[in-house]
């Protein structure tokens, strides 16, 4: 199964790509799209069509997304929504179901502690991917949030009955 896993941001939104099968996977493209510009409506535009370009060109099965942690800044946390919106948008154009992690499960699935500290993510996606070269960290974000998707995904797929239901994150 092809995951794209999101890390949203309204500046910079994390984009990670994994193959996976059984217990094994496989990274296949990661990055960011750097979005550019003050004019809001057009950056949010520039994200879904940036995630509908990725889905056209990688053909992923399943989108994974983190869920927005909720802020000092109101206005921040807004922002963040909408950027989130937008990438749903982009995936869901694609008619591909988007399953949603708060960033305590994703810790959680590839750290095994909820509060485990970015760096600990990043190091554990090297890990379990394979991959020599440090990652930029909304970089190594998306691809944790895919990973995550793998192993609930894999744990769920185990459970008579429970495939596709967990409590209705999937859409």
């Amino acid at each position: 199964m092809r995951i794209l896993g999101i890390d949203p941001g309204s500046r910079q939104t994390g984009f990670g790509l994994i193959d996976a099968e059984g217990n094994r996977m496989r990274h296949v493209h990661s990055g960011f799209l750097r979005i550019q510009g003050e004019d809001f409506p057009a950056r949010l535009r520039a994200i879904f069509l940036g995630i509908g370009e990725l889905m056209q060109d990688y053909a992923p099965e399943a989108v994974a997304i983190e869920q927005v942690f909720v802020s000092r800044n109101a206005d921040s946390a807004l922002k963040l929504g909408q950027a989130r919106g937008a990438a749903i948008c982009g995936a869901l154009q694609a008619e591909v179901p988007v399953a949603e992690y708060s960033p305590r499960e994703v810790k959680q699935a590839l750290v095994g502690r909820g509060g485990a500290a970015k760096e600990q993510v990043q190091h554990m996606v090297g890990l379990l991917l394979g991959l020599s070269a440090p990652l930029q960290a909304d970089q190594a974000d998306a691809l944790a949030i895919a990973i995550c998707h793998h192993h609930v995904s894999a744990t769920l797929g185990r459970i008579p009955g429970a495939a596709g239901a967990r409590g209705g994150r999937f859409r």
